[in-house]
């Protein structure tokens, strides 16, 4: 581009202008080559250096006017100010820029001892020209910037959200996974106690039998959750609900545990994480009646305005410590759980009997 520039200019000295030439020689001599030069090959470094360019192929084009030659219109400044005004835009280079342009047209107005009509307007247009091209281009990249920055920070905030649902999801199978595992295990404590203490073998042979059953489903439900950890795709799967609860009291039942269950209210939102609260609640609260009652629990479910109350109580043995009232893990987990839903959860213990309470949410959820 410089060279093209430079070459251009000196046919422009020889031509004797662009729009009015002047009556000219046509010869040009050693400083007009200099000038020119001066005026046009600075553009090779412009990116490193844009305020000098434009002021070095300016001063150049001042001194071609001062001394005669006929540069109505050099390219070489008009193309320094739009890459300049493309890369900055001050007002310091708006002094700049008026200053040397002032100083072009006295220069031609010198030289030519009369009014340099024809510099003020096709260099002005030039220049104006080259001004706004430059302040365009300017204004577009730094809107495609703001974009990209808008981009990358839109990338980062969905990695960031997609990291906690991530999280989120996998704290919710590890409740699960608690939940499942802790409910197997202590049935599977109980039937096998009684297996052990009973003298009956056809009785003890039956609960040999769930306790395999059990065992199997158990096994089958984590195996399920394991792989929801592993799915690259949000395949999770959906984990049991009210639907469920006659089949989690007669698991408990045969366990040797009298469970009343009692549903008022049309349940709502099948599948959703208030569902599968329930669900895990009831769970919990009969895995500690099994492990600290006396062999009964009363399971009160009812569905009105928008919510489900829950009330599981059950007589408690008198050797338990008054320290289980608050819960072990598994309730606390389903304190977390039901707090994250905006429910609430509240246990406690009086004249031997243990009582949950707790209140969720449902309305809007699931269908």
């Amino acid at each position: 581009m410089a060279v093209a520039v430079f070459v251009g200019t000196l046919a422009l000295i020889r031509h004797g202008g662009v729009f009015t030439p002047r009556p000219w020689s046509g010869t040009l001599d050693g400083l007009a080559v200099v000038l020119g030069a001066g005026s046009a090959l600075p553009l090779a470094v412009w990116r490193r250096y844009p305020m000098a360019v434009f002021v070095t192929t300016s001063v150049a084009a001042i001194a071609l006017a001062g001394f005669g030659y006929p540069a109505d219109v050099l390219a070489g400044p008009a193309i320094a100010l739009f890459l300049l005004v493309g890369v900055q835009a001050s007002r310091r280079v708006a002094v700049v820029t008026g200053a040397l342009f002032v100083a072009y047209l006295v220069a031609a107005g010198l030289a030519g001892r009369g009014f340099p009509g024809s510099e003020l307007l096709h260099t002005g247009l030039a220049w104006g020209v080259a001004w706004f091209a430059g302040e365009r281009t300017r204004l577009r990249r730094e809107q495609l910037a703001a974009l990209h920055a808008r981009v990358v920070l839109a990338e980062i905030e969905a990695g960031t959200q997609r990291q906690l649902a991530v999280a989120k999801e996998r704290a919710r199978i590890a409740r699960d996974l608690h939940d499942t595992a802790g409910h197997a295990i202590n049935v599977i404590a109980v039937r096998a106690g009684a297996a052990r203490l009973r003298q009956d073998p056809a009785r003890s042979q039956t609960a040999l039998t769930d306790i395999e059953t059990l065992a199997r489903q158990t096994a089958a439900q984590i195996d399920q959750i394991v792989k929801g950890l592993r799915a690259r795709e949000e395949t999770f799967f959906v984990p049991l609900g009210v639907a469920s609860l006659e089949t989690l009291v007669a698991q408990h039942s045969a366990a040797g545990l009298a469970v009343v269950l009692r549903v008022q209210g049309a349940p709502v939102g099948a599948g959703s994480p208030a569902d599968q609260a329930i669900y895990r609640c009831v769970q919990e609260a009969l895995t500690n009646a099994t492990r600290h009652g006396t062999g009964s629990a009363d399971v009160l479910l009812c569905f009105q305005d928008g919510r489900a109350d829950l009330t599981v109580t059950n007589p408690i043995r008198d050797d338990v410590a008054p320290s289980r009232n608050g819960g072990g893990h598994g309730l606390i987990g389903m304190r977390e759980r039901l707090t994250l839903l905006g429910g609430t959860l509240q246990t406690g213990r009086r004249d031997g009997t243990f009582e949950l309470r707790a209140a969720i949410p449902v309305a809007g959820q699931g269908l």
